[in-house]
């Protein structure tokens, strides 16, 4: 049996959840007392992104309304899948939480132009602000000017190379997450063998970062290990990373590692493990949710997964929608009330906060949403 790594970083994580608002913004009672908490992570140094300075959408300050009187819609990649039902619980709350009529709405495919049809629709409700997380930032450009035009603020989510937004906010550094994964991925291995990594779409930003800046790190440190297959492509799909890994398996007899990136391509690729019986020879790790990687992590068929509380990010970009809305300050060094977003470092327009966590089969049972 190999050896199981320990986490690098654990921290109590209680969380507030509550029910699911309807397509009409309305919201729900919270089901739970406590407040969600994120792990503390150290600050990430981050480098500029080559994007435009932030535009102005509006004399905000001088056109401040109650919290009750804003609408801010918050666009999600996809809808049905549990990452985006977690997020909801966070839109839901800031909503209980201050009185805005924030919701969370989305298409039910991955597909970049169903995306752009919903921030259309968005912006013919006249909504005040849209936060979004895109499938595809070049896709959404276009889009998200017209609604800077109308005097809409925009706010994204994984999108750090974003222009045609007010800001961008990041739950951490994309590079340095994804170096964070080969630092793990590596010390599995050894430093030695054949490893591939998959993508939920070609397209995303941060999907493409975490992998590039893992590469990176592995050419350099760890110059043992081969790359063979990069980026497989799996549209957010359980389904088709299980198939990859199976074609991938049989390819490369010698393959032991597997780094994911879209919360469903870990728990698609233990699927293809344990049909293979190979969960004591290989080493999977990625981004997921205990709910959804939970049993393969009980099985060793996953090591490791990473995440960020998206309920928390929820609640952050509204709760930076409604600053920019209100006129009020934002700046490097701000904090958020959303665990994980305080000391938040500016850079261009992004804002990175310090909320990853580390989750083995040893600590699973503290994040089990």
């Amino acid at each position: 049996m190999k050896k199981k790594l320990s986490i690098l970083l654990a921290a109590a994580m209680t969380v507030s959840l509550i029910g699911c608002s309807g397509g009409g913004g309305s919201t729900s009672e919270p089901a739970a007392d406590s407040e969600p908490a994120a792990a503390e992570a150290e600050a990430p140094e981050a480098e500029a992104p080559d994007a435009e300075a932030p535009a102005e959408s509006g004399d905000a300050a001088a056109d401040a309304k109650d919290n009750n009187e804003y609408t801010i819609a918050t666009i999600v990649k996809l809808t049905g899948v549990a990452w985006f039902d977690r997020m909801e619980v966070g839109v839901n709350q800031f909503a209980a939480d201050t009185g805005v009529d924030a919701y969370q709405t989305g298409a039910n495919t991955g597909d970049p132009a169903a995306q752009v049809q919903v921030i259309e629709d968005a912006i013919a409700a006249d909504v005040d602000a849209i936060c979004v997380v895109p499938n595809s930032t070049e896709s959404l450009e276009t889009v998200l000017q017209k609604a800077r035009d109308a005097g809409i603020v925009v706010i994204t989510h994984e999108a750090s190379d974003v222009k045609n937004a007010d800001y961008d906010i990041e739950a951490f550094d994309n590079s340095e997450y994804g170096d964070h994964f080969m630092g793990q991925l590596g010390e599995m291995m050894g430093g030695k063998g054949q490893y591939t990594t998959f993508v939920g779409s070609l397209t995303a930003t941060s999907h493409n970062e975490w992998v590039d800046a893992s590469t990176g790190r592995q050419e350099t440190e760890y110059p043992d290990m081969e790359l063979v297959s990069n980026k497989n492509e799996t549209t957010e799909d359980s389904d088709i990373a299980y198939t990859k890994a199976k074609e991938l398996l049989a390819a490369y007899p010698d393959l032991v590692g597997f780094q994911g990136s879209a919360m469903t391509d870990a728990p698609g690729i233990a699927r293809a493990i344990e049909e293979a019986g190979k969960e004591d020879s290989t080493y999977v790790i990625g981004t997921s949710l205990v709910s959804v990687a939970g049993q393969y992590l009980e099985s060793g068929a996953i090591d490791e997964i990473s995440f960020w509380d998206p309920a928390l990010a929820g609640y952050a970009m509204n709760e930076l929608a409604l600053k920019v809305l209100k006129g009020e300050e934002v700046a490097d060094g701000m904090s958020l009330e959303a665990e994980g977003y305080q000391d938040l470092k500016l850079v261009d327009k992004v804002f990175y906060g310090k909320a990853w966590i580390d989750v083995t089969v040893d600590n699973m049972g503290d994040y089990d949403f």
